[in-house]
């Protein structure tokens, strides 16, 4: 059996908890993973804080991990975004989300999937 992975989410402010599932889900099916595969939804800490965010964690039993913009930049990713570092400061949310989530050693499973509004990406 794998090891549990981590979903990074990076989302508009207010997102609706029914269209972060539905990315969630697309992300996973295409890479042949479920939400049982999955062992914490990760994000920044003002996202982690949101009703639909915390909606989606709670209902698959995710932990839910939030971390700072600082954080989340001292993190290498493949795909770094200046409109997101202009928006929160920081180049990545959900891929950076998921690694250091993920842990040491822990690599991406899945590189950011972008969805309106919405990224997702998967680390173990």
């Amino acid at each position: 059996m794998s090891p549990p992975l981590v979903v990074g989410l990076g989302a508009r402010p207010h997102t609706a908890g029914d269209a972060i599932e539905a990315a969630i889900r697309a992300a996973l099916t295409g890479a042949g993973l479920e939400p049982g595969d999955v062992a914490a939804l990760a994000t920044l800490d003002r996202r982690a804080a949101e009703e639909g965010v915390r909606a989606v964690a709670a209902g698959h039993g995710w932990r839910l991990i939030a971390f700072t913009a600082a954080e989340l930049a001292a993190q290498p990713v493949p795909n770094r975004s200046e409109t997101v570092a202009a928006a929160v400061g920081t180049p990545s949310v959900a891929e950076a989300a998921a690694i250091v989530a993920a842990g040491a050693g822990a690599s991406l499973i899945v590189p950011k999937r972008v969805f309106p509004g919405i990224t997702v990406a998967v680390a173990g």
